[in-house]
């Protein structure tokens, strides 16, 4: 085997690392951008009050709870669903034409712009269920939006999880149902919550869709069931920055900053519990 000389190798990383800032360093810039012109908003006030003079004061406590409701929600209804379908695409099903199709096209789902699934949860949910714009149709699109993700992340870890795991099991008299849920399950548990992540970051941060289901442009109360309609923190800075004119600007990236620490504080913690499940891998 011919490994590239020393020069080679050096000029590789070097590109390799000028390539990684490219990506990293605006993120970082939009970042600091938000976190020096935000900062001064926060406040206890700003964090537990209800929005006053047509969300020119007061705080932004609405659509904080309305955003936990939707993602809280949206993984309820797609965790469960996205993990049954990975474990039958992987363990169950044949390799058919028809179950070849079904994975592609779950892979294409994944790349249908948001605004799609807003029109069909509208369409669906809405209108043909007559849920209406509430909590419950807003969390069931978003769910379905990141369904695809979910359930391509859990596929690839059960496939990930070695054949002789599946083998030990079923030879020592465990049924297939067993082997899945005591061998396969276990080992591939951070894969799963690592499509887990990707999904509560794209359902905490999306606007067209709950723009469509859900979404209040100016509600100063709690939402009382899952069929009442919520404000959310996307919905919010998107209405704060076109909608509603002499709107303090610290208001504005204070709402971006506060919707930035939610989604990194629910990956962090989806990262922590990835983290200790595979601690505990032995392979």
């Amino acid at each position: 085997m011919k490994f590239p000389p020393p020069l080679a190798q050096k000029i590789a990383f070097f590109v390799l690392f000028v390539m990684t800032l490219f990506v990293v360093l605006p993120v970082l810039f939009v970042m600091f951008l938000i976190v020096k012109n935000g900062i001064g908003a926060i406040s206890w006030e700003f964090l537990t009050a209800m929005p006053k003079q047509g969300m020119r004061a007061g705080g932004i406590l609405p659509a904080i709870v309305g955003t936990f409701y939707l993602v809280a929600g949206a993984i309820l209804f797609a965790l469960p669903l996205g993990l049954f379908a990975a474990i039958y695409l992987s363990e169950y099903s044949q390799d058919t034409w028809l179950n070849r199709a079904i994975r592609l096209a779950i892979i294409n789902i994944a790349g249908v712009p948001s605004v799609v699934f807003g029109l069909f949860g509208f369409a669906l949910f809405v209108s043909f269920f007559k849920f209406g714009a509430s909590i419950l149709s807003g969390s069931l699109t978003l769910g379905i939006m990141i369904l695809p993700v979910i359930i391509t992340s859990s596929r690839e870890a059960i496939d990930a999880v070695p054949g002789a795991f599946r083998e030990v099991s079923l030879s020592l008299g465990a049924t297939k149902l067993q082997t899945i849920r005591h061998a396969v399950l276990p080992h591939a548990l951070p894969g799963i919550l690592t499509g887990t992540i990707l999904g509560i970051g794209r359902a905490a941060g999306e606007t067209a869709p709950i723009l469509f289901t859900v979404a209040a442009f100016y509600l100063p109360r709690l939402p009382q069931s899952i069929f009442d309609q919520a404000m959310a923190l996307p919905y919010h800075l998107y209405v704060l920055s076109t909608q509603v004119p002499n709107v303090d600007v610290k208001i504005r990236y204070g709402t971006a900053f506060v919707l930035l620490v939610i989604v990194l504080l629910m990956n962090l913690i989806a990262i922590t519990i990835r983290s200790h499940f595979r601690s505990k891998k032995k392979w």
